[in-house]
């Protein structure tokens, strides 16, 4: 999580990207719950490879990987040079079983992975495979070959950005190889290549195919994927008791955060809104609303807006960033 997230620029430039909450949480907590949920075997440590953030983001971190009782380490990717050399920037924690993920990715699934396979890829069936590496696979099930955007098609299965290696100490070695000899793919040093090279020395690869994958890289991507979790939680207890309402509608599934206060609006459905947030006189659906927030006189749909922002008298699909005002009165 080291990239500068310039594709979801206002809302990066002061917070990762991971860091940006959907459906209540952020979404590298999220990401860390649904890998938790598949493993066999607890979590002992999060590694996390970051740029420069600061203590009051490490902290978060922290507590983060403190909320399923593992250990947390920090390690710093300089320049950006490409997947596995961010990778290799861990290779400290790569020793025995470990989950290498991509923190910009959700994803729904419902398998328990197998931790006896050698390796596991992540995948899910795409209508444009060009678009993304994929995997081929064997009679056996067993994946035979990586492709990074194949031009003419060979395979739908697309790699979703996370994996899983019983000898981590393998890929580190494989990434440490491509380094080594500066074996490089547009510029930078690709982590297919060095999958495709641990294929080829007999490391056995298997496929788990996932119900659905979200993607968090701009704000269109971002609102959706808060849309999609709020229809997974929707069972869940997601409106804080500690919110108020007054002649307002809430049509669920929608998120709303402790002391957020909503009144004479319509709000919902696929709508996450922050502590703290005031709405009023406003009609809101699929969209984020971060913490601390005024709303009023105002009609939002598929929009993102960012903390201690005031919107009046506005209707559109916004994406405005920390300590904005609109005031179209």
């Amino acid at each position: 999580m080291a990239g500068m997230g310039k594709r979801m620029r206002p809302h990066t430039l002061n917070v990762p990207k991971p860091l940006i909450p959907v459906a209540g949480k952020p979404i590298v907590q999220h990401l860390v719950e649904n890998i938790a949920d598949v493993v066999s075997e607890g979590i002992e440590e999060i590694a996390f490879v970051i740029g420069d953030f600061d203590e009051e983001i490490k902290n978060q971190l922290k507590e983060i990987a403190g909320r399923i009782n593992a250990k947390s380490s920090f390690f710093y990717q300089e320049e950006a040079l490409g997947t596995a050399h961010a990778i290799q920037c861990a290779a400290d924690a790569m020793d025995g079983k470990i989950v290498v993920a991509f923190a910009d990715t959700l994803f729904k699934a419902d398998f328990k992975l197998n931790d006896n396979h050698d390796a596991t890829i992540w995948v899910q069936k795409v209508k444009n495979p060009s678009s993304f590496g994929v995997v081929k696979l064997g009679d056996s099930g067993q994946i035979t070959d990586f492709i990074e955007k194949p031009k003419t098609f060979v395979s739908d299965l697309a790699i979703i950005g996370i994996y899983y290696f019983k000898e981590g100490e393998k890929l580190r070695n494989a990434i440490q190889y491509l380094l080594d000899n500066k074996i490089t793919g547009n510029g930078e040093y690709q982590l297919t290549d060095a999958l495709e090279n641990m294929n080829k020395q007999g490391v056995k690869f298997y496929r788990s195919e996932v119900i659905e994958w979200m993607d968090c890289g701009n704000k269109n991507a971002t609102v959706h994927t808060n849309q999609r979790m709020l229809h997974y939680l929707k069972h869940e207890d997601l409106i804080s008791d500690k919110a108020g309402f007054t002649d307002s509608v809430i049509i669920p599934p929608c998120y709303i955060g402790k002391n957020a206060k909503i009144h004479k609006s319509v709000v919902g459905p696929y709508v996450s809104i922050g502590e703290n947030t005031q709405i009023q006189n406003s009609i809101i659906e699929n969209s984020i609303i971060r913490d601390d927030a005024i709303i009023e006189n105002t009609v939002l749909t598929n929009s993102l807006i960012g903390n201690f922002t005031i919107i009046k008298n506005h209707a559109n699909d916004l994406s405005i960033g920390d300590y904005t005002k609109i005031n179209n009165s």
